[in-house]
């Protein structure tokens, strides 16, 4: 009667077991009933992206001579010159609280409110009173998305201010065959009130919305497929072998009284 009950008690718990495996990993949900918001604020946070910004990060490289040494498609230069034309290694600076960033040789600039160009004439201006007709390249740092889900947790930097959502999702390593094409997520803004977009990678009209633009601090969220067999097993593994532990020793025990 003891064995019987053990296996019952058993069989309940690996079901359980299997249940909250097919349900664990799940993230982002939207009420069915309730269909996402699009993002409304797309036209603000194109104008807001253009802008440098407190607390942003630049990296900042100086060339002379208009820049003629990075423009050298045949190498011609690199094998005549030791360098001489590359003043700075690209490093990186902070916009600090007062829109002012801190930069060796011309000091303390304002940078806040400026588009990239504008701050990389504004840095040639300064830099000429040093160098031969100076060429400055300003690129952001701090500016990249977050993605999750099937591909795993990845942070992508954005390389320029044109990139895609196609774009972000290949540097992430695409959508394999453990990922659901079809409940792509892009979240953004304030993560208290954060807009939604569920994007169906799966159809062409998925595709026209695939073009959207991304932006620093979006949320890519990837629904994965769910191996409802294969997780269950590895999650309930545990508390089988102590189940089946716990029924053997019982047995042993009967068998020894008799």
């Amino acid at each position: 009667m003891i064995k019987h009950s053990l296996v019952k008690f058993g069989i309940i718990i690996v079901l359980l077991g299997s249940c909250r495996a097919y349900r664990q990993n799940i993230l982002f949900k939207t009420n069915a009933t309730t269909p996402p918001s699009g993002l409304s604020n797309e036209k603000a946070l194109i104008e807001k992206n253009y802008k440098i910004q407190i607390n942003d990060k630049l990296s900042i490289r100086v060339y002379t001579n208009e820049g003629e040494r990075i423009i050298d498609p045949d190498y011609e230069l690199v094998q005549k010159t030791t360098n001489q034309n590359l003043i700075h290694e690209e490093r990186e600076y902070l916009v600090q609280y007062d829109g002012m960033m801190k930069i060796p040789m011309v000091g303390m600039v304002h940078m806040e409110g400026f588009t990239i160009r504008e701050a990389e004439e504004v840095l040639q201006d300064l830099f000429s009173k040093f160098y031969k007709n100076p060429f400055v390249i300003l690129q952001f740092t701090n500016k990249r998305v977050i993605v999750l889900g099937a591909p795993g947790g990845q942070v992508i930097p954005l390389k320029n201010e044109d990139m895609s959502l196609i774009e972000v999702l290949a540097l992430a390593g695409g959508i394999n065959n453990n990922a659901k094409g079809y409940n792509v997520r892009l979240i953004r803004g304030d993560l208290k009130n954060p807009e939604v977009e569920v994007i169906d990678l799966s159809t062409i009209e998925g595709m026209k919305k695939a073009s959207l633009k991304v932006y620093s601090g979006d949320i890519i969220y990837i629904e994965p497929v769910r191996k409802i067999v294969t997780e269950s097993i590895a999650d309930i593994t545990p508390v089988l072998s102590l189940v089946i532990g716990l029924i053997s020793a019982v047995t042993l025990l009967i068998l020894i009284q008799k």
